[in-house]
């Protein structure tokens, strides 16, 4: 599990810091519901680099129709994502 564990959350290894995070970013959003940046997301992924999470809506990583949403692990949207077209 653990190699798949990295593979789906991109650049590093989360701890439970990065988790917690999450976790906040996701009720937020969840709090939001249709109006929430991250409704359509396939994937999750964790960018050590920039201390962020990138809400990925490329249908099985090939079609996409949007760029995705990022968010801060403090919660802040960096990039709402939006149409491509």
């Amino acid at each position: 599990m653990r190699a798949s564990v990295q593979r789906l959350w991109g650049n590093g290894t989360m701890g439970s810091k990065e988790l917690q995070a999450l976790v906040e970013v996701l009720q937020n959003q969840l709090a939001e519901g249709h109006d929430g940046y991250v409704v359509g997301t396939w994937t999750i992924q964790y960018d050590k680099e920039r201390s962020a999470f990138t809400f990925n809506k490329c249908e099985d990583g090939v079609y996409c129709e949007e760029r995705p949403a990022v968010i801060s692990l403090g919660g802040d949207v960096i990039d709402k994502g939006g149409p491509l077209f």
